[in-house]
């Protein structure tokens, strides 16, 4: 019974966050995005205290259920071994922890934090490997679908599907994605949960507290047979069948072990206390290191050019644009400075997931690789959206209003004047002047003694917000005669 209800939350949980990566429409998030937000590594990022009090409660009372339930990557594991375990039954082993490797890597997370290398925290983080996988290799699929039921439903004069644009990211950040799934594919189609109990920084700061667990799988060495199956079953490799011990900080409490003996002698049950217990089920360990280890664990702080479009209206085929070199990119409204959004994202893209205009996209720069970038070729930032603070766990991109992001100025616009088509083709434009909504750009005379020579735009930095709305709408092609240069730190105008 309680495998089954394990399996059933997970589910839950697994489909949810998983649909909120692919839904377009930006509907799941109003109702289901605190599942983003109570996932460990974002927790600790965004320094959510409350979420964090209750992560932990739950892993010193039930154990590592966090791993078994509510990661979306650990419970994709469990997916691909059940699916294995359908070619072959009780095929998992006892095996040694890799303290060395586990602990290791945990070093490496925490080096990388501090010394803000948002890359390797991107690579180890697992919501943030779930998300990219999500993002990068579901999302387009489930988009292409979408537009094949909107093209089928058209022809029969129906509007219940409609078409949206497909983005697909760079070669660097699909690579990412492509390599971590068929990595950890692997690890759990031949041995279940290794990933979860080698690399995984978050499950081995989770295992150091899940030592002290109120309830644990337990062994009655009265009824047990010696039968093994229990270990068998194990996806964790984590029970010594043979000295009756399961080393609970690689114990995800899948409840395997439970269903699999037939006699009854392992209890998911209170744990024992030291003087009662005939024999120990948990490795020594230093206790110096495991406070370290914890403390460590708790301390954690933090690819991309899109496919552009190549045809306007399905009429004209145009030449696509391409994005400028910038000095600094700019960040979205709400991550308050470029320091602070590399410094507290994880890298899972939630946020490129739920932009409806598609500005934001996987970095391909090694500085931020995988962290979101703006970029305006394929849409701009509206004034009056919001999404990407409302959807980021980690707090990279803090909560903001549409009052507060219509004078937040990420940037200000710079004019090129060799691109623009004013006096490169001799023609009257003013596309960036009209579409301004901050009134930043006043077009006036090339030529200042000749009233009515062409007119160019000027920008006022002072009024202008940096939503990217006059270079995305520039006819310049390849380059735009207009284009944002991102701002350091975030400024209210």
């Amino acid at each position: 019974m309680l495998r089954k209800l394990r399996i059933i939350i997970a589910t839950i949980f697994f489909t949810l966050i998983t649909l909120l990566f692919l839904d377009f429409t930006g509907t799941l998030h109003g109702w289901f995005g605190w599942l983003t937000k109570i996932q460990f590594l974002p927790a600790v990022m965004a320094l959510n205290v409350g979420v964090i009090v209750f992560l932990i409660a739950l892993t010193l009372i039930f154990g590592r259920v966090y791993c078994s339930t509510i990661c979306p990557l650990g419970v994709m594991q469990d997916l691909i071994s059940w699916f294995a375990g359908k070619r072959k039954k009780n095929r998992f082993k006892f095996s040694p922890a890799k303290s060395y490797l586990r602990y290791g890597v945990l070093v490496l997370f925490v080096a990388a934090m501090v010394a803000g290398i948002g890359s390797v925290v991107a690579l180890l983080a697992p919501y943030s490997s779930y998300g990219r996988i999500a993002q990068n290799l579901l999302s387009p699929l489930y988009k292409w679908g979408n537009n094949l039921l909107a093209f089928i439903a058209e022809k029969v004069d129906s509007y219940a599907f409609y078409s949206t644009d497909v983005i697909v990211a760079s070669f660097g950040t699909f690579a990412i994605a492509a390599v971590t799934l068929i990595v950890i594919g692997y690890l759990a189609w031949r041995s279940g949960r290794t990933y979860c109990n080698t690399i995984c920084p978050v499950g081995t700061v989770l295992g150091e507290l899940s030592r002290f667990s109120l309830l644990k799988p337990v062994i009655d060495t009265d009824k047990c047979i010696n039968c093994g199956k229990c270990a068998r079953n194990c996806k964790a490799s984590c029970i010594d069948a043979k000295n009756h011990a399961i080393d609970y900080t690689r114990c995800v409490v899948c409840m395997d072990c439970l269903e699999s003996c037939s006699v009854d002698a392992v209890k998911y049950t209170l744990r024992c206390k030291a003087s009662s217990c005939k024999k120990s089920s948990e490795p020594k360990v230093d206790s110096s290191r495991k406070s370290f280890l914890i403390g460590a664990g708790l301390l954690a702080a933090s690819a991309a050019k899109a496919q552009e479009m190549k045809v306007d209206g399905g009429y004209a085929t145009i030449i696509g644009k391409k994005a400028p070199k910038r000095e600094i990119n700019p960040t979205p409204a709400g991550s308050l400075s470029v320091k602070n959004l590399t410094s507290k994202c994880t890298g899972c893209q939630l946020c490129v997931s739920a932009c409806p205009t598609n500005v934001l996209r996987p970095s391909a720069d090694l500085k931020s690789f995988m962290q979101p970038v703006m970029s305006f070729e394929n849409g701009y930032c509206r004034p009056e959206c919001s999404k990407c603070s409302e959807v980021c766990p980690a707090g990279a991109i803090q909560p903001i209003t549409v009052e507060e992001k219509s004078s937040t100025q990420i940037g200000h616009a710079v004019w090129v004047k060799a691109n623009c088509i004013v006096l490169t083709d001799d023609v009257d434009c003013g596309n960036c002047e009209r579409h301004c909504p901050s009134k930043a750009i006043t077009m006036v005379p090339s030529d200042p003694n000749n009233r009515r020579s062409r007119k160019i735009p000027t920008i006022n930095e002072e009024r202008c917000i940096g939503c990217g709305a006059c270079e995305n709408l520039c006819p310049a092609r390849p380059f735009s005669a207009i284009y944002v240069e991102g701002h350091k730190t975030h400024s209210t105008i």
